[in-house]
């Protein structure tokens, strides 16, 4: 965990749910790790005030919902599905979908086109090759 050590909770087992509570919420500016693996400003203030309401009584979900109500669908690791966020979550999908249509569109095409017919300088040259190749 990334922090002070003396911003820890001295009770271990409430140390533990507010890490828990950390992995699920995302640094807003690194917007990749969670608060609890980030070092910026703001992840470390996330992680006083989750720690300040683990401290206080409150449950997993209720300080979740307080996060969550004070800086939106971003802040969560795993985002709720809703019309907000469908296309987040159908994004890898539709990638992958797109991906394999312009595959098999290519393949398509590669495979219903005839090469073009040899000119007659190009016939004259294959007549030469074969004929000095069967001598």
């Amino acid at each position: 965990m990334v922090g002070r050590p003396e911003d820890r909770l001295r009770d271990p087992a409430l140390e533990s749910r507010a890490q828990e509570i950390g992995r699920e919420l995302r640094c807003m500016v690194c917007q990749n790790q969670s608060i609890e693996d980030s070092d910026a400003d703001l992840a470390s203030d996330l992680r006083r005030i989750v720690r300040e309401r683990v401290a206080a009584g409150e449950d997993n979900a209720a300080v979740m919902r307080f996060v969550h109500d004070r800086y939106g669908d971003f802040v969560l690791l795993r985002p709720p599905f809703n019309p907000v966020t469908a296309l987040l979550w159908a994004m890898p999908f539709i990638a992958l979908g797109g991906g394999a249509a312009v595959i098999l569109a290519r393949r398509r095409r590669a495979a219903g086109t005839e090469p073009a017919p040899l000119t007659e300088a190009e016939r004259r040259r294959l007549d030469e090759l074969e004929r000095g190749n069967g001598a």
